[in-house]
């Protein structure tokens, strides 16, 4: 029985019930992931090992690169993928242990609410994530950043630092933004055929 769960939940990940919904699982896993995973690594891998300050001090270079970078965009994205993730996956548990055909949750009123509301939960998400990296990143990437460095030496007190391949890292900041727009646009989207599709349910009974 229970790989007949995990069997009924793979198949729903993989194959939502809405045309747009399937479109969007192949943009998310294929696209989005490949492109953060090949491209993502390629860009910023050693962008640490190479962030510089002037004077050139390690300890310096950590210090301000902490200041510079909170968190990293990798582990940024990757963290909002999981999480934007988390709602669709969490309906297609309940449905794979309710034993729910994937038809079935468009003919039933409470099915249909509970998928709508995790294709909301997905938009909510992504737009929060929205707003996190355009506080963190901010939509261009300078070639230099002016570091505080006073709490670690006095003697630094505002430091230069040179941000390396910045040109390639706003280009790829734009398609980030770029994608997360595209996904809430196909929730969006995947909402109104979810009504469309209600719709023309009860109007065939």
């Amino acid at each position: 029985m229970s790989l007949n769960y995990i069997k009924n939940f793979y198949e729903g990940c993989l194959r939502p019930p809405t045309v747009i919904g399937q479109f969007h699982t192949l943009f998310f896993g294929s696209v989005r992931m490949f492109f953060l995973g090949v491209l993502g690594f390629a860009v910023y891998g050693n962008e640490a090992l190479h962030f510089s300050c002037d004077p050139d001090r390690r300890e310096l270079n950590l210090y301000c690169y902490n200041q510079f970078r909170p968190i990293t965009p990798q582990v940024f994205w990757a963290l909002q993928l999981v999480t934007v993730l988390v709602p669709g996956a969490v309906f297609h548990l309940y449905a794979a242990c309710k034993n729910i055909d994937q038809e079935e949750i468009l003919e039933r009123p409470l099915y249909t609410v509970f998928y709508i509301i995790s294709v909301l939960l997905r938009i909510i998400l992504e737009v929060i994530a929205f707003w996190l990296q355009s506080h963190l990143f901010g939509f261009q990437v300078h070639p230099l950043y002016m570091c505080d460095a006073s709490a670690l030496e006095k003697a630094f007190n505002v430091t230069k630092c040179m941000v390396p391949e910045h040109f390639e890292k706003t280009i790829f900041l734009s398609a980030m933004y770029t994608f997360t727009v595209i996904t809430i646009l196909l929730c969006i989207a995947e909402i109104f055929e979810i009504l469309c599709r209600r719709l023309g349910y009860l109007s065939n009974q």
